[in-house]
C-alpha cells in the first residue's frame, strides 16, 4: 500500500487491514519481552531473520493459510518496514530459510506472547458480551489436522480411521476460553487427540485457574465432572454448564419460569443416606461446605425443567 492509500500489486486492502490489526495489538515491546523472557534473542546481530521478525511472521502464517512462505514473507516486508521491524538492507528470504529460522524460534515465544496479549476486548455496548454483572464466556474444543511429520504424529497421534486403515493426518486437540461477545480467544490448551489425557476435560483443567469472578463460563455437557466444577466455581467466576441425564439434580424449589434449585453433589456420595441430609438442608437455605467432609460436598444449582432431559 502506497503513502496515498493505493493498494499496489495484487495485494488486497484486506490484507493489510488484518495486519493493521495485528500490528495494534501485538505491540513491538509485547513481542520483545515473550523473546527474552524464552532466552531466544537473536545469536549474532544484522541476521536476517531476528526473533521478533519470525514471531510477527508466525502470526501472519495463520493470516494467510492459503500462501506459502515466501508469499507470506513478502507480504510481511513491507508492513515490517512501517513498523520499524525489518532493515531496508534485508532481502525476502528463502523458504529454507525462514524454516530454519522457525525451528530456532520454537513454540515457547509465541506461548507467552499469546498469554500476554489474549484478553477480553467486548465493551459495554457489545451485543451479547454480557448478562448482568457478568462478562459471558465459553469453553470449546476443536480439532485440528497438523502436518504428518513423524514428530506431530508422536506427540498427536493419528485418530479416527482412513480408508487404508490410518488416518491421512495427525490431529491436534485445541480447548479455549472465548469471548461470547468478540469470540476473542483469552486462553488455550493444545494437545493429542488419542491415548491418556488427550480428552477436554483434560486440556480444559488448564484453563480453569485462568477465569475471573467476573465471568459467566458457559460450557457443554462434555466438560463437567465435580472435580472440573468445583475447580471452575472456586475461582469465582459463575458457571452455566450442561450436563448429562446421568447426573441426579433433585429439586429443592420451583420456580415461576419452570426452572428450579436444585444441589449439585459429588457422584461418589450417591447413596441416599449421604444425599439425604445434603438435600434437607439445602431445602432449608443452610450453607454447604463444598469441601470433602462429613457433610458431604454439595453446590447449590439451578436447573432446567424438572423430568426433562438436561443433555438436550
Amino acid at each position: 500500500m502506497t503513502q496515498t492509500g493505493v493498494v499496489g500489486g495484487g495485494d488486497r486492502l484486506t490484507d493489510w487491514i488484518s495486519l493493521g490489526v495485528l500490528a495494534s495489538w501485538v505491540p513491538r515491546d509485547a513481542v520483545d519481552d515473550a523473546v527474552a523472557g524464552t532466552g531466544r534473542v537473536a545469536r549474532r546481530a544484522g541476521g536476517k531473520l531476528p526473533p521478533h521478525v519470525m514471531v510477527y511472521f508466525v502470526m501472519a502464517l495463520a493470516l494467510f493459510a492459503d500462501d506459502d512462505y515466501e508469499e507470506v514473507a513478502a507480504r510481511l516486508t513491507e508492513t515490517l518496514l512501517e513498523w520499524g521491524c525489518w532493515d531496508d538492507a534485508w532481502e525476502v528470504p528463502t523458504s529454507g530459510g525462514i524454516t530454519q529460522a522457525r525451528q530456532r524460534l520454537g513454540a515457547e515465544p509465541m506461548a507467552g506472547l499469546f498469554a500476554q496479549v489474549a484478553a477480553p476486548v467486548a465493551e459495554e455496548e457489545t451485543r451479547g458480551a454480557f448478562l448482568g454483572p457478568w462478562r459471558l464466556m465459553a469453553i470449546d474444543g476443536v480439532e485440528w489436522d497438523v502436518p504428518a511429520t513423524e514428530q506431530n504424529a508422536a506427540v498427536f497421534g493419528f485418530h479416527g480411521a482412513h480408508d487404508q486403515g490410518t488416518a491421512a493426518f495427525p490431529k491436534a486437540r485445541v480447548v479455549t476460553i472465548s469471548e461470547c461477545g468478540s469470540h476473542a480467544v483469552v486462553g488455550a490448551a493444545i494437545g493429542g487427540t488419542v491415548g491418556k489425557g488427550s480428552g477436554e476435560q483434560v486440556l480444559a483443567r488448564q484453563l480453569y485457574p485462568r477465569l475471573e469472578e467476573d465471568w459467566l463460563l458457559i460450557a457443554d455437557r462434555g466438560f463437567y465432572t465435580w472435580k472440573d466444577w468445583r475447580a471452575a466455581a472456586d475461582t469465582g467466576a459463575a458457571l452455566l454448564w450442561r450436563v448429562s441425564s446421568c447426573v441426579r439434580l433433585p429439586v429443592l424449589e420451583l420456580l415461576p419460569d419452570g426452572s428450579y434449585r436444585s444441589v449439585l453433589i459429588d457422584s461418589k456420595k450417591n447413596r441416599e443416606s449421604a444425599r439425604r441430609p445434603l438435600i434437607e438442608a439445602a431445602r432449608r437455605g443452610e450453607d454447604l461446605d463444598p469441601r470433602p467432609g462429613p457433610l458431604y460436598p454439595g453446590d447449590r444449582v439451578r436447573g432446567t425443567r424438572p423430568r426433562r432431559r438436561r443433555d438436550g
